[in-house]
């Protein structure tokens, strides 16, 4: 029997939107095509992949009022927040501008005697198995690339988020991108393993959660599939002696909070130097407290739902575990008359936390943060380093020397000095330990989409 894909929407509870899933045959038929179309494709001029492409990023942006509603009803955003078109139009920008460059033969010599080349060339069909959180914004980091360096895609978005898929393809067609060169297809888990295991695609790129992403490495294990995985964080903030503490509390609590906490470079702890403890904290409070949780299309609400009432089961399971173990809650939930105990769930921050407990150490994407006291870079260091994860950290601190000698003993992707959640396409987008491995954005993006071949043309015989 075809499994149904449904999206329940956070905002009402109901059924918002579902799609059957493709047969295993159907999907078959899918990748076959993809194959098929993705030569003409790679041999197409750059220059009019770029347009192309370039033009279904238009396309989509014409959409984006569309989706802003659609992505309140699947996801929970509020609609006051606009969707993520700015940032699509960044990065897919950077990446169109960086693609010749990125991309260009290196010639190591040309002589009478020889030419030695090594190029890049499209690997064939990526598979990109897309999350809810930010659905435009992460598929967009591998499918701009991709297409662009000569690749045909074949979308998996998630069941969350399922118009997102829709709307993507429907924008890169419009733009002149052939219908089998990207494809959005709707999967069961089963069928996305059979194809993964029988070596339908060159590449596959899932960004979601470790479990998820072992599953799929095991999967691919033998296949010699190029896998690239962006998974879980726990990623720390640290408040220096030196730092301005109203633009620390500023940053780290909408780094924490936006997006009711479901981003994946979102902050989910915070050390902060004993001098600026209780200051800190006093102006975190406030910042929570001004928050107004609800319906996501309400002008006034600030933090919607989370995605899901199991997702939000996480949150309210880990805090309560930590408040029994001794945790210190410092926002009343009384004062978001929203929190329903389900999707809707109001912010908290929580002190006199260590790492015995859950909500410091396994990943939250939630509205939680905990806040603790440190003595010196040292003891910072030791805590942020105190996680499977590695993605993002942000220090906060007037000193650029010492945020990047910091930097340089942390185990993370990405070092940021008083700024977070925040993906510059000029630099690469990756992370270590749990958090996966692989990279997009930058030119090092173009990497994980290509394949190296090198010419050794010996033009003299005698």
């Amino acid at each position: 029997m075809t499994e149904m894909i449904q999206c329940v929407s956070p905002v009402d509870g109901q059924i918002y939107a579902q799609r059957p899933a493709l047969t295993h045959e159907a999907a078959l038929s899918a990748v076959a095509r993809a194959k098929a179309a993705h030569k003409d494709w790679a041999a197409r001029p750059l220059a009019d992949r770029i347009a192309v492409v370039m033009a279904g990023i238009d396309a989509l942006a014409a959409m984006n009022d569309t989706i802003v509603q659609e992505l309140a009803w699947q996801m929970g955003r509020p609609t006051r927040y606009g969707g993520e078109i700015g940032g699509v139009r960044e990065r897919a920008g950077h990446m169109a501008a960086i693609a010749e460059a990125a991309l260009a033969p290196d010639v190591i010599e040309d002589s009478t005697a020889f030419r030695r080349v090594l190029a890049r060339e499209p690997i064939g069909v990526g598979l990109v198995i897309a999350p809810w959180n930010y659905p435009y914004l992460t598929a967009i980091n591998t499918i701009v690339p991709a297409l662009i360096a000569g690749n045909a895609v074949v979308l998996k978005h998630a069941r969350q988020t399922l118009l997102a898929g829709e709307r993507l393809a429907e924008a890169l067609h419009a733009g002149g991108v052939p219908e089998d060169v990207f494809q959005n297809i709707v999967l069961d888990h089963a069928t996305t393993a059979a194809l993964i295991s029988g070596r339908s695609f060159g590449f596959v790129n899932f960004t979601g959660s470790v479990a998820g992403g072992a599953e799929i490495e095991r999967t691919a294990a033998g296949t010699f599939t190029a896998v690239s995985l962006e998974l879980g964080g726990k990623d720390p903030g640290y408040v220096r002696a030196d730092a301005d503490l109203d633009a620390a509390v500023d940053g780290l609590m909408d780094g924490a909070l936006f997006n009711a906490g479901q981003c994946c470079c979102g902050i989910e702890r915070i050390y902060v130097h004993e001098s600026l403890f209780d200051a800190f904290v006093e102006k975190a409070v406030s910042f929570a407290k001004a928050l107004t949780l609800g319906n996501p299309f309400d002008a006034d609400t600030t933090l919607g739902p989370m995605a899901h009432v199991r997702f939000a089961q996480v949150v309210r399971a880990q805090t309560a575990e930590a408040i029994a173990a001794g945790a210190t809650p410092l926002i009343d939930a009384a004062l978001f008359p929203a929190d329903d105990g389900g999707a809707y769930l109001a912010p908290q921050i929580l002190i006199n936390v260590d790492h015995t407990m859950r909500v410091m150490v396994e990943e939250s994407f939630g509205p939680v943060v905990g806040i603790m006291k440190v003595r010196d870079d040292a003891e910072a260091v030791r805590l942020m380093n105190d996680s499977d994860y590695g993605l993002t950290c942000s220090l906060w601190t007037a000193d650029a020397e010492a945020a990047s000698a910091i930097g340089a003993q942390l185990e993370t992707g990405t070092v940021y000095m008083n700024r977070c959640d925040y993906l510059d396409p000029a630099l690469c987008w990756t992370g270590c330990k749990d958090t996966g491995r692989g990279a997009s954005l930058s030119g090092l993006g173009y990497l994980s989409v290509t394949r190296a071949k090198s010419y050794h043309l010996k033009k003299a015989t005698t």
